[in-house]
């Protein structure tokens, strides 16, 4: 039989070693130069090994702090739908709370960045013109559950109380809460998912293994004049998380 790969061997040694309780679900492993000393291989094996565990749910990683051992992550249910976009408020929030969870979210707002040439088109300007760009990490109870980048146009929000989606006092509203401040309602959305791998970035973000498979939400908001207020990529980990989608029928 062909040799086992040296990542595969290093991930089962790992894996022995938590399951023999030598380290506990919080626990910071020790760094990969330590583990590449111990079982004489490169730091590139233990990394890849780490990924792998990363992936099946043993192991977590931590921007700028480690890896450590995960705890048992539930498969999250996320609900897309237009009924829970209207009651107002986050439609994440009302998920975890849904699942008995705490949300919570990191954020990174940059006003008056010139819009791609594949944003411009969603959301019906020019290439170049101004949008207030947002990067979301959302979390439930600690845990990555989604990435999401927010653009919309600097026209409509400029000068406006709404113009940082998560600043002044309708901060972290939602969309539509807060287009209806400044007189625009929001009629519907348009949702194309497709499936795709994480990329590297991705992947340290959500705690899965480069190259996990996740599902991309590309959303568009339009306002009841058909004009587009805000479009969306939504990256939701395949492994983790199920999307549900609740569709209202309209009474004869």
């Amino acid at each position: 039989m062909p040799e086992q790969p040296p990542y595969l061997r290093i991930a089962d040694a790992l894996r022995q070693r938590i399951a023999g309780g030598e380290w506990s679900q919080e626990d910071r492993l020790p760094s990969r130069a330590r583990f590449a000393e111990e079982y004489g291989v490169g730091e590139n094996v233990v990394r890849r090994a780490q990924e792998y565990l990363i992936s099946q749910g043993l192991l977590e990683g931590r921007a700028g702090s480690g890896t450590y051992v995960a705890q048992p992550r539930e498969r999250v249910r996320m609900v897309r739908s237009m009924v829970r976009e209207k009651h107002g408020g986050s439609p994440f929030r009302a998920d975890m709370t849904t699942l008995g969870r705490t949300a919570t979210w990191e954020h990174r707002t940059e006003a008056k960045v010139p819009a791609p040439d594949d944003i411009a088109a969603r959301l019906g300007i020019a290439p170049g013109e101004a949008c207030v760009r947002t990067v979301y990490e959302f979390l439930g109870n600690g845990k990555p559950v989604q990435l999401s980048t927010s653009w919309e146009p600097y026209a409509i929000t400029g000068g406006t109380l709404i113009v940082l989606p998560e600043g002044g006092p309708y901060g972290g509203k939602g969309v539509v809460e807060r287009m209806a401040v400044i007189g625009i309602t929001v009629s519907h959305a348009v949702e194309q998912p497709e499936p795709r791998t994480a990329d590297a970035e991705e992947a340290h973000l959500l705690g899965v293994q480069r190259g996990a498979l996740v599902t991309t939400i590309q959303r568009t908001y339009y306002a009841d004049d058909g004009r587009p207020v805000e479009t969306a990529d939504i990256v939701v980990p395949a492994a983790h998380c199920e999307i549900v989608y609740e569709i209202p029928i309209s009474r004869p």
